[in-house]
């Protein structure tokens, strides 16, 4: 009886030690999983905006910026310009600067201190990119349809590049530490939507071209998806040092 119960026992130890190997393998399985789409999509964001910078330099894309520049204003009212104008707030420096300040203020004050280093990395790499990438090109302003013509260059859009950093890494830090589904949903929904509507703002004033604000885009997923791909090595070389 005793040899049959320290069977049992073993039996279940082994049964224990698989289902933790499994688990081990699948936790393995989805961080390399990860970490190769981060790896494909920086590659393709930074293909995508080398291409785009290419073919507005050399003209090519020329026919397009103006066609949507042109079907833009087709919906031009009062009340549209001042939608627009509100959503270019919501990306501006101003508004981003304040509330970044707020936001990891808040944090550092709860002792958060890994999603405050993450959201200012996140920020820095953006300005950076947005100041090196304009003087780097010289792209000059398109006519605008509101207000007066920026003092910085066009390509690529600073709004479209910062608040695509500054809205997609918080609603991922912020979806980090919610489980609830819908919750998440709803999250990466509105930060999309904002950041959307504020790259479209941007053509609908008329101070950028619809070439700038793409580049911005390709830009800020290129950086983002970059910080991906650091968070998943991260995990990666952790989960070596803690299997060795």
């Amino acid at each position: 009886m005793w040899n049959d119960e320290k069977e049992m026992m073993a039996n279940q130890v082994e049964i224990a030690g698989g289902i933790a190997e499994d688990r081990d393998l699948q936790e393995v399985w989805l961080a390399s999983r990860s970490l190769s789409i981060s790896l494909a999509c920086s590659v393709f964001f930074l293909i995508l905006f080398a291409w785009l910078s290419e073919e507005v330099f050399e003209g090519e894309l020329q026919r397009f910026d103006l066609a949507a520049r042109i079907k833009v204003h087709e919906f031009f009212s009062p009340q549209m310009t001042k939608f627009m104008q509100a959503m270019t707030f919501l990306g501006s420096i101003a508004f981003l600067s304040t509330l970044f300040l707020l936001i990891t203020a808040f944090w550092l004050s709860r002792k958060m201190y890994r999603p405050a280093a993450w959201l200012a990395i996140a920020v820095g790499g953006s300005v950076f990119l947005d100041v090196s990438l304009k003087l780097s090109f010289h792209r000059a302003r398109p006519v605008p349809f509101v207000g007066v013509v920026p003092l910085t260059y066009s390509f690529p859009s600073g709004h479209a590049l910062s608040s695509f950093c500054f809205y997609g890494v918080l609603a991922g830090l912020l979806c980090a530490r919610i489980q609830n589904p819908v919750y998440r949903a709803l999250i990466w929904s509105a930060g999309a939507l904002l950041v959307l509507a504020i790259g479209i703002s941007r053509i609908y004033l008329g101070v950028h071209y619809p070439t700038d604000v793409i580049a911005g885009y390709a830009a800020a997923a290129a950086w983002v998806s970059t910080l991906l791909l650091a968070v998943y090595s991260k995990r990666k070389v952790k989960r070596r040092i803690i299997a060795a």
